[in-house]
């Protein structure tokens, strides 16, 4: 007989908005948005009185302002956004045994066989409260057999609740659910889907599981089981050891700062085109520098999540004068992003403008279509005609 799994989805609730409430207590009850200049930028995250007109994070702020004349622009800090996750992390990460960061403000928690000796439901619920009391913030938390109907319970639960799926109730939960509910549901799907008649998750429910692998292939299995409430898939523990990094061995050794810049540049864009493409962000940057003698240092520092080298860019330089003694020539240098976590770019949107992010969008679509380094910065560029390859790991 199979385990019966018990796991647990917890969500900061507008995670954005709810960090600077706590430091404006003015904005709490108000229409808010998180973003860019009212001109060009682009809204980040909204609070829940924003959201009743119709605003949503990555709308334009132009757009959002004529929804909602009376908002209250707030220009994002992401450096409390940042301490504010890793403060809940810890929390989590103190109080369960197996837990999965999925997001700058979302987690996976898997209690399976502690029912055994305790109350899962109850774990959950201290859990939330302990959160809410040591960070001010408000938490919301579904408990269910598998993740996609715990992230569901979470979503029904919001703002600042709480629900649990008893095993055996899945199918009752999910039936009169609008399909728009079921996570990683793409538009075209759920278009072809109402073209079928099929609009609730009920629907979804009554329909052959061979009519939908005919229409949708694989995906027709995937949609069956999730209106089912079967999700098999585990959760990844959390490591904050996960890292990536690059480095490059130079053939004469080097003393010149345009040319320690110029290969810095081309390494970042390598490493935050890589965290892009993989839908992850870091929030910790380190350098290395091995001299001659090989004798090497490093200097690390912490920083905002992010995926975008316009923002890693300054943080790196800084760290080349720090570990550097500038009268003794490099031999190596190297750039390690770590303590990453998954996340959109999203996270940067309350500083950017949308030609900044369709910037972005349209270099990693050009790189991932023709492959790495397609289109970069013209610092990078410099380095080809110095006959540098900094990919090449020695």
């Amino acid at each position: 007989m199979d385990q019966k799994r018990h796991i647990v989805h917890i969500d900061l609730d507008s995670f954005f908005v709810s960090v600077e409430r706590k430091f404006n207590p003015a904005l709490i009850g108000k229409p808010v948005l998180i973003g860019g200049s009212a001109e060009r930028g682009v809204v980040a995250s909204c609070s829940y009185e924003a959201r009743k007109f119709g605003i949503h994070s990555a709308m334009p702020m132009k757009q959002a302002m004529k929804l909602c004349p009376h908002a209250i622009i707030v220009h994002g800090t992401h450096g409390r956004y940042s301490e504010a996750s890793r403060e809940v992390t810890e929390i989590i990460r103190d109080s369960v045994p197996l837990y999965q960061k999925s997001s700058v403000d979302e987690f996976y928690i898997d209690l399976t066989g502690m029912d055994r000796f305790y109350d899962c439901y109850q774990i959950a619920c201290n859990l939330r409260q302990r959160v809410i009391r040591e960070t001010g913030l408000p938490i919301s938390f579904g408990m269910a057999s598998g993740k996609t109907v715990a992230k569901m319970a979470t979503n029904a639960s919001k703002p600042n609740g709480q629900l649990y799926i008893k095993h055996g109730e899945e199918i009752q939960f999910l039936a009169p659910l609008p399909i728009g509910k079921i996570p990683g549901l793409g538009e075209s799907t759920s278009q072809k889907l109402y073209q079928y008649g099929i609009e609730k998750i009920g629907d979804l429910q009554r329909t052959n599981i061979r009519f939908l692998e005919t229409v949708f292939g694989k995906a027709g299995t995937y949609l069956w089981e999730k209106a089912h409430g079967i999700d098999h898939s585990e959760i990844i523990p959390h490591s904050d050891r996960k890292s990536i990094s690059i480095e490059h061995t130079f053939d004469v050794n080097v003393n010149d700062l345009r040319t320690l810049e110029t290969i810095l540049v081309s390494m970042t864009e390598e490493l935050s085109s890589k965290l892009r493409r993989e839908d992850k962000l870091a929030s910790c940057v380190a350098i290395k520098i091995r001299y001659a003698n090989f004798e090497t240092h490093t200097q690390q520092q912490k920083i905002a999540f992010t995926a975008a080298e316009h923002i890693l860019l300054p943080g790196v330089k800084n760290l080349l004068k720090k570990a550097w003694n500038q009268h003794r020539p490099i031999r190596l240098i190297g750039i390690k992003l770590s303590d990453l976590c998954t996340g959109k770019y999203q996270i940067n949107l309350f500083e950017d403008n949308e030609e900044r992010i369709r910037l972005y969008q349209a270099m990693d679509n050009i790189n991932f279509k023709f492959g790495d380094k397609t289109v970069c910065r013209a610092a990078g560029m410099e380095i080809g005609t110095r006959n540098f390859n900094p990919f090449l790991k020695d």
